[in-house]
């Protein structure tokens, strides 16, 4: 399945990204314009199934394993990432809607979300309600018949107006009559923009009007929108007052999206970089003779190999965590930890997104600050990623304050007691080969033994830096303060750890293969190269944790 979506992307998906970008999102006299094309490839991925296959079992779509899925996130990033946030956003509202909706719910719009007929967005921000979700203002009237009278205006609405389906299906969060003030007063709202007649055929356009476009850095072909309701016609999800734990659902989703995205754009780009390198010819290359690229330069080659052991760090752990949340289903022991490497995952890839996209614009050299070359749109597209769903403080904040000060580290804990079974695995192909048993490969660096041998010792200092982080970071709890101004460097050194597990991960595998794979010495090069050149973060990030607020 990953290698037909991979197919199906390539042909179709991709290369509609740049001309997306050069032409962008329209508004045209009210209505929303896509760039060309973009109606006929949504089209051909709702008729290959991508949609239905994606969605829940729960919510009647085929269900496919979490790891495949995050494999086809990727790509569908990858290829274009302004299309694939259409479907990221509504992949988010079947979650929602499948967790809270009621049954005349579920088969008025659930059914037609999971089939791609009908697409879906998530309407929170307002313009004085930011992160500040307890601000907002819009007012939900009830109706005799059972509806809501939705009054208001959202911005910052990703595919919230398009040419690309027959319908869109908005989740809006609102306030009614007499509701307490802040987030206690929120509830959850279906609006769709047509509405749907009783024999589930659509009728008259309801009163939701797109009032402007948003002029952005990036992701262009992705509309994202100003709305006004203006008594449009809604439809309560879940109980009154419940609205934050429903969104939640569809936020959770969108978060873990944002990993596979931010680690399609990093790939599309570190993909650009090393074809570039492989054909750019400047300059004597030192302790090579004759003519060779720059990618034989040893600063060169140290950048593509930062990005290439980064990005699979990133795709590992985006593999696992949803692997992780598919197994929490039978073990609710395995959700804990699952929720805990949320902020992770998309706080820690996003924003390595963003340096990975600039360093395949320094690879480029001058090249890469020309648009002709593409490489700068993808720059451009991942900057907005540590920012949406939550912004990376967000995403820090909830990591220090309801998993790790609240349980007083239990779930970190658990966290680094896996880390460091893996480093006695590790220490175990290492003393393998001690014993007389042969390395299941080499690498420039050494055998599978040798590798293994230093990344443990990496891995293990750099567990232990973590523990030590997280006792600094709870011993903050009486100076909340201290523990929120280093929230966000506490965030990056579990991701960055994290990302050191998976390649100790790849290394225990690669030492279990009866006979070399193809792919081995890679991944073996680029474990060793991630715990000398990146792994070692993690002490630096300790010792700012321990620090505390300083200004």
């Amino acid at each position: 399945m990953i290698a037909g979506a991979g197919e199906f992307a390539a042909s179709v998906l991709a290369p509609l990204q740049e001309a997306g970008d050069r032409e962008g999102a329209r508004l045209v006299d009210g209505e929303v314009r896509l760039p060309a094309g973009f109606a006929e490839a949504y089209r051909a991925f709702v008729d290959a199934g991508w949609v239905t296959a994606e969605a829940p079992i729960s919510a009647g779509g085929d269900g496919l394993p979490g790891s495949v899925r995050a494999g086809l996130g990727e790509i569908w990033n990858a290829s274009n990432a302004a299309f694939a946030l259409c479907w990221l956003l509504t992949a988010g509202q079947i979650h929602a809607l499948d967790a809270a909706a009621s049954d005349a719910l579920r088969e008025t719009y659930l059914t037609k979300l999971v089939s791609g007929e009908w697409t879906g967005t998530m309407n929170l921000t307002e313009p004085d309600a930011g992160t500040d979700l307890g601000a907002i203002r819009t007012m939900a009237t009830p109706r005799e018949d059972g509806s809501y009278a939705i009054r208001g205006q959202k911005i910052f609405i990703t595919w919230g107006d398009h040419d690309v389906a027959e319908n869109i299906v908005h989740l809006v969060l609102a306030r009614t009559p007499g509701a307490p003030d802040g987030a206690k007063g929120l509830s959850l709202f279906v609006a769709p923009r047509v509405l749907v007649n009783p024999d589930g055929s659509l009728g008259a356009r309801n009163a939701v009007t797109t009032v402007a476009l948003e002029h952005k850095l990036g992701i262009h072909g992705s509309p994202t929108c100003v709305l006004s309701y203006e008594d449009a016609t809604g439809y309560l999800v879940g109980e009154l007052g419940g609205g934050l734990a429903g969104m939640f659902v569809m936020m959770n989703s969108a978060r873990i999206g944002m990993g596979f995205q931010a680690t399609g754009i990093a790939d599309r780009a570190l993909q650009q970089a090393q074809a570039y390198a492989a054909d750019r010819i400047q300059g004597r290359v030192l302790g090579r003779d004759g003519v060779a690229p720059i990618a034989e330069h040893p600063d060169v080659r140290r950048l593509l190999l930062s990005m290439r052991s980064d990005v699979f760090a990133m795709r590992a752990l985006g593999v696992y965590v949803a692997d992780l949340f598919d197994r929490a289903e039978s073990d609710p022991a395995l959700l804990p930890l699952a929720e805990f490497f949320v902020p992770i995952l998309k706080g820690w890839a996003t924003e390595n997104a963003v340096a990975l996209t600039s360093d395949a614009i320094q690879v480029h050299g001058g090249m890469g600050f020309i648009e002709e070359t593409g490489v700068a749109q993808h720059y451009r597209d991942a900057r907005i990623m540590p920012i949406y769903e939550g912004t990376t403080a967000i995403q820090s904040n909830d990591l220090i304050g309801r998993k790790v000060i609240r349980n007083q580290g239990a779930t970190a804990a658990e966290l680094f007691a896996q880390v460091e079974q893996t480093v006695a695995d590790l220490r175990a192909v290492a003393g393998a080969a001690d014993a007389g048993a042969t390395g299941a490969g080499t690498t420039g660096a050494g055998t599978t033994s040798a590798v293994a041998g230093r990344a443990a010792d990496r891995l293990e200092r750099a567990a232990a830096s973590a523990r030590r982080a997280t006792a600094d970071l709870i011993g903050f709890a009486d100076s909340p303060r201290d523990a929120h101004a280093v929230s966000v460097p506490y965030l990056m050194l579990l991701g960055v750890l994290a990302g050191g597990w998976m390649h100790g991960l790849a290394v225990v595998a690669v030492a279990a293969h009866e006979a070399p794979a193809a792919e081995d010495a890679g991944r073996l090069t680029l474990a060793d190269f991630y715990g000398a050149h990146h792994l070692p973060r993690v002490h630096a990030l300790a010792e700012t944790v321990a620090s505390g607020e300083t200004a």
